[in-house]
């Protein structure tokens, strides 16, 4: 795109170091996408998650591993991208000699972390403890 004056109309730029044509589609698109972006109305299950980016959030997984970190993206299979992230992995081990369960709880920290949907069990705000 490039600033021009054509039938009136002036097109602004939005790509100031060179001049390329796109397609309608793509500002319809565009438009679209800021407007859901925009909008605070809880109308499916993802808008939740949608309201939450930039956002920190609690996530548990399977294999009793729970993240606590800050939102960056995500998309339609809970795939997710998180930053400043701290994971919690709770193991549990029986005692041979008195047949007790142990829990034992290992914390780490990851700056930056991809989380695969497949193994979200839940995403809400943190919890304060």
């Amino acid at each position: 795109l490039c600033k021009t004056e054509s039938k009136g109309q002036r097109v602004v730029s939005l790509l100031q170091s060179t001049c390329l044509p796109l397609p309608l589609v793509f500002f319809f698109s565009l438009s679209n996408r800021l407007e859901n972006m925009a909008s605070t109305a809880v109308e499916q299950p993802l808008d939740l998650v949608r309201l939450s980016v930039d956002e920190r959030i609690f996530v548990k997984l399977r294999g009793d591993r729970e993240l606590r970190g800050r939102l960056h993206a995500y998309d339609q299979h809970l795939n997710l991208i998180l930053s400043e992230v701290e994971e919690i992995l709770t193991i549990t081990e029986i005692d041979e000699e008195t047949s007790e369960e142990i829990q034992k709880v290992e914390k780490r920290r990851m700056d930056l972390l991809f989380v695969r949907g497949d193994g979200v069990i839940l995403i809400s705000p943190p919890l304060r403890v």
